[in-house]
């Protein structure tokens, strides 16, 4: 631990830039809020629900068209369409198109809000949320967390864990990036300072040239020196560092390894990265797991559920 600490110490991190989107979900061509409202109001009327129509559209079309078709709807029926979709909608399915109905910095908010909201933390959402968002993403989720719930992000963060995972959750979501890393303290607080204070092609310049110095990669060296939660936590961080994509394809192939999916951790991934780069996940998934993306969550899922999961996931590798 001392060497890697030592080693990275006497490097400083420059802050990520924007990354490129590679999304499945694109604007629609010839889009007709209007239309669009007709149609789902049209769906939500009909006995039984026709829930199909609700997830061509909602599935197939952008966060800020999905804005467009709602006020479309309020002019139409008088009626909030959010809370006519609840009304209509049940399950899992419902939970899939009341998350298309967030931003995706929203979506993100209300996901961290609902892992510690009540007794225990969902630590699994938590660390992957703050450990796989880019700071400017971080930065927004912050300020969207205060709107939603008139609440502090940190403060949520900080009353609901304890210990070093706490200081990591608190550095990334605090976006504390000084220039240098040489700081004093222990060990865990030098990678916690580098963590936090991430660029991403710099890091993974760090991490090649860390395997030069060191028997073990990067990964080896963490599970040897931390344990539980901020264990995950530095793993998810190099991770993603190393490969975003290839981190969620991997958090997919293990939410759908039994019989049937595990359907929060799936709806997670796939509403908040459909817009951002959904696309390279389904190319790493194939490469990974041998079966396309698409393939696997049709052998893992049914009805109206799989019919939105797979129109998100916009096709076949």
């Amino acid at each position: 631990m001392a060497l890697v600490s030592e080693f990275l110490g006497q490097l400083s991190l420059n802050m990520g830039s924007c990354e490129p989107k590679y999304p499945t979900v694109v604007p629609a061509i010839d889009f007709d809020p209007d239309k669009d409202a007709a149609r789902i109001e049209t769906a939500i009327k009909t006995k039984g629900v026709d829930e199909a129509t609700i997830i061509a559209v909602l599935t197939k079309r952008t966060y800020s068209q999905r804005r467009e078709v709602a006020f479309a709807y309020e002019r139409r029926a008088k009626k909030d369409l959010v809370t006519a979709l609840k009304a209509a909608l049940s399950g899992s399915l419902e939970t899939v198109i009341l998350g298309l109905m967030k931003s995706t910095a929203q979506y993100d908010a209300s996901e961290i809000k609902g892992s510690i909201k009540g007794l225990g933390t969902d630590e699994e959402v938590l660390i992957e949320i703050v450990c796989s968002r880019s700071s400017s993403e971080l930065s927004e989720i912050k300020t969207v967390y205060k709107e939603l719930f008139k609440k502090d992000l940190e403060k949520d963060v900080a009353g609901d864990t304890s210990g070093d995972f706490r200081s990591l959750l608190l550095a990334l979501v605090q976006a504390l990036y000084d220039a240098g890393v040489k700081r004093k303290g222990t060990d865990v607080a030098t990678w916690i300072s580098i963590m936090s204070e991430r660029s991403v092609p710099h890091l993974q310049k760090v991490f090649d040239r860390y395997k030069s110095y060191s028997p073990y990669d990067m990964q080896e060296s963490i599970r040897k020196e931390v344990k539980g939660d901020l264990e995950k936590s530095f793993l998810t961080l190099v991770e993603c560092f190393e490969n975003k994509p290839l981190y969620f394809a991997s958090r997919l192939a293990e939410a759908m390894k039994g019989k049937s999916a595990k359907e929060k951790v799936v709806t997670r991934i796939m509403v908040s990265r459909c817009e951002v780069d959904l696309m390279k996940i389904r190319t790493e998934f194939k490469s990974q797991t041998g079966k396309s993306l698409f393939q696997t969550i049709s052998e893992h899922t049914k009805g109206d559920y799989q019919k939105a999961m797979l129109s998100l996931c916009g096709g076949d590798d």
